[in-house]
């Protein structure tokens, strides 16, 4: 069912004035999962090293179950002292014989990119890196992900393993998922684990600080507000770069209370060049277009009662109608001047109602009979990441009030009033018919 909530004419729905220069994009609300921009957004690309938020996923997930320590220590096998030791790549270089707690793993991963540790997590949770593999494509199974391909933990290009990838994956194989699906991962990462954010908008930070094996980490995220680019309210997510993947980015801003996650993969200057610079320049150009141009907007306040339908008909009750509201408000970011261009759709209970529409007391107040979300008037589809996301904008359509059941002789004596008003139908109607 279909109600107006607001009034006036439909204004034009503003376009995205946005020319994001790189093979795949995608802007989103991080609080909602509502797509706010996109660009070949489907596309199946490179993602380098962004493959680490998983990576960062499933360890997070394993330390909340318990079944891996911040504390616990680890001992470098010979394939991850050995690729630590390799300065072409973001490492922390690691002793053979040494002992590393899982949290500085963690933290020269997400804050440096260090692909060592990286693998010495894999390690860690899967005993190897070639089932931590089947765990990253498992995982992404389980949150809905479309269109990805992990072959290892880290973005690497498999050539970079030395011929010691994981079994099962070729030589020359990396990670690929399309701008879609790394938003999505993103957005599964940053609102299940919200304390990701602390490390991932860390700065710098020393490895091993105080010991002879010290080494500065600055983050690869130069967006962060104290960095090269600074911007205001950047506090991640992860940057990632190989000659397949081209220079990637996934990065995350709040402020005034919205939060927007952006995805930019293969981005390139105006000279068509991929470059750090170029990943960061076409996030600011998305984060900008979000903060300026759109909102966050009560489009339903809480017990907002439906014009025309305030109540539902409810038989076996002492009363033959309940009023309904809705449980609490809907806010959503709009863009701005939009708010009027949305309507409110309400939806009863199949399992609660009758063929007619009725409800059955007893009725208590506050039960669910239903929920209210929205939709634009104009029949355009908003898109969400998740099936999680869309309930955002959905909320429960209560009782207002208790209706008690009628006791026997009151439902008697309404069937018998019932039953003479259908016999005085049936009369009234053939004497019509007689004159």
């Amino acid at each position: 069912m279909f109600f107006s909530l607001f009034a006036g004419v439909n204004p034009a729905k503003a376009e995205a004035a946005l020319n994001v220069n790189a093979d795949g994009a995608i802007l989103v609300d991080g609080e909602t999962g509502k797509v706010l921009y996109e660009k070949n957004a489907d596309s199946v690309l490179g993602i380098a090293s962004m493959t680490k938020m998983m990576t960062e996923y499933i360890l997070l997930e394993a330390v909340k179950s318990g079944k891996v320590k911040w504390d616990q220590e680890y001992t470098p096998s010979d394939l991850v002292y050995k690729i630590s030791q390799n300065r072409d790549l973001s490492n922390v270089p690691l002793r053979a014989d040494g002992k590393y707690k899982v949290r500085e793993l963690y933290e020269a991963m997400a804050i440096y990119s260090a692909n060592a540790a990286t693998i010495a997590i894999a390690e860690v949770i899967g005993g190897s890196e070639t089932n931590f593999v089947k765990m990253m494509n498992e995982k992404a199974k389980k949150l809905g992900l479309k269109d990805y391909k992990f072959v290892n933990s880290t973005g690497l290009n498999n050539r970079d393993y030395l011929g010691q990838h994981p079994q099962g994956t070729g030589p020359e194989d990396e990670n690929v998922m399309s701008p879609r699906t790394v938003a999505k991962l993103a957005y599964h990462l940053i609102n299940d684990f919200p304390d990701v954010l602390k490390t991932a908008s860390t700065p710098r930070k020393f490895f091993k600080e105080g010991t002879d094996d010290q080494i500065k980490m600055d983050n690869w995220n130069w967006m962060l507000p104290s960095l090269t680019f600074g911007y205001e309210g950047m506090d991640g997510l992860k940057t990632g770069t190989t000659d397949f993947a081209g220079s990637c980015f996934t990065g995350t801003a709040s402020r005034d209370g919205k939060r927007f996650i952006t995805v930019v993969q293969n981005a390139k200057d105006a000279n068509g060049q991929g470059s750090h610079k170029a990943r960061f320049d076409e996030t600011r150009k998305m984060l900008d277009y979000a903060f300026s141009n759109y909102s966050k907007e009560e489009l339903v306040p809480k017990h907002y009662q439906i014009k025309g339908h305030k109540s539902v008909p409810v038989i076996k009750g002492k009363d033959n109608q309940v009023k309904i509201y809705t449980k609490s408000a809907i806010d959503m970011v709009v863009l701005n001047g939009d708010k009027e261009n949305y309507k409110p759709v309400l939806v009863l209970d199949k399992k609660k109602i009758n063929k007619k529409g009725e409800l059955t007391a007893p009725i208590k107040k506050g039960e669910t009979v239903g929920y209210l979300t929205i939709e634009p008037k104009n029949g355009e589809k908003v898109s969400f990441l998740t099936e999680e996301g869309q309930k955002k904008i959905q909320v429960d359509v209560i009782a207002a009030q208790d209706v008690e059941k009628a006791n026997w002789f009151v439902l008697m004596m309404r069937g018998i009033g019932n039953f003479f008003g259908d016999v005085w139908h049936g009369i009234s109607s053939t004497v019509k018919g007689w004159f």
